[in-house]
């Protein structure tokens, strides 16, 4: 029998042993679950008030914030409606600056066409009859000048000089 008493002895040893650690994780569990409480209790009060506060500044900004994003949104679709005007009124300018350019550059050269025809017609209807008439006077003037010295030769050596007038040889 005694080792039916040992047995019992060791086995009530056991139990208690178990019990004695039941107890610790007990103890251990209540304290840990206590600092845990006081946590939860301390994120309570100090972490909520700032998120319900956050959700109420979230909840006042969001319709301006929307607001904002709407009147981003026909900003931009005005901007892009006048830069397509802008860039219709800038080519159209350009276009007709263009036009202008080329216009001006053939009435550039029609007129110095013109003068140039006016330059030759005026060489040969003044200047050319101006040179012949020239030439044909010289010729008569040489003619006179020619006539008038033989004359005075076959006058017997007097000089008999006769002033003609410029007039006169232009007749």
């Amino acid at each position: 029998m005694e080792s039916l008493t040992v047995f019992i002895a060791l086995t009530a040893f056991a139990i208690l042993l178990q019990a004695g650690i039941l107890v610790g994780m007990y103890v251990t569990m209540r304290k840990s679950s206590q600092r845990m409480e006081a946590l939860a209790s301390e994120v309570r009060n100090k972490v909520l008030p700032t998120i319900e506060q956050a959700q109420s500044i979230v909840n006042d900004i969001r319709p301006k914030i929307e607001v904002i994003a709407e009147n981003l949104q026909h900003t931009t679709t005005e901007l892009r409606s006048q830069i397509e005007r802008v860039d219709s009124a800038v080519s159209d300018a350009v276009d007709r600056a263009r036009l202008q350019v080329i216009r001006a550059d053939e009435l550039l050269s029609r007129t110095l066409d013109k003068v140039e025809q006016t330059s030759d017609m005026v060489h040969k209807t003044v200047v050319s009859p101006v040179r012949q008439i020239s030439g044909v006077m010289q010729g008569i003037s040489v003619g006179l000048e020619f006539l008038f010295r033989h004359r005075r030769a076959n006058n017997g050596g007097r000089a008999e000089r006769r002033a003609v007038p410029q007039d006169e040889m232009f007749i």
